[in-house]
């Protein structure tokens, strides 16, 4: 099985804290970055099975982050995280190739859900194609 390791992108430093402290004491290994630019220096020498990407940030939005790392990685599990639920529709998300969608204020509970199950999807996919 793969480590269960986390990437949070986020312009909000105070809720890359806030996860990153949640799911480090859920045994995750939680890294994080401020923009879209510092997530692909990252990705550059990490992969992580699941990912959660805020879609409103300067610079590059999460839309075109994730356009990007699909290419990279198709097999990760990749979650929208907006503040705008109004202008980004789940659909909308799911349509660009996210695998799920949240609307802030978020709900810990349901992000550490969505990151188990992506990590059982993603330790199911491995053991088939072993």
């Amino acid at each position: 099985m793969k480590e269960r390791k986390v990437l949070f992108v986020d312009d909000e430093v105070s809720i890359l804290k806030l996860l990153k402290k949640t799911f480090e004491k859920r045994g995750y290994e939680v890294d994080t970055a401020e923009n879209a630019e510092d997530a692909i220096n990252i990705l550059k020498n990490e992969e992580y099975p699941v990912m959660f990407f805020d879609i409103v940030m300067p610079g590059m939005n999460g839309i075109d982050l994730l356009k990007k790392v699909i290419k990279i990685y198709p097999n990760s599990f990749i979650y929208a995280v907006t503040g705008y639920p109004t202008q980004f529709e789940r659909e909308g998300c799911l349509a660009v190739g996210f695998t799920d969608y949240f609307a802030k204020p978020l709900d810990l509970e349901e992000l550490l859900k969505a990151a188990e199950d992506g990590f059982r999807k993603s330790a199911d996919y491995a053991d088939y194609t072993d």
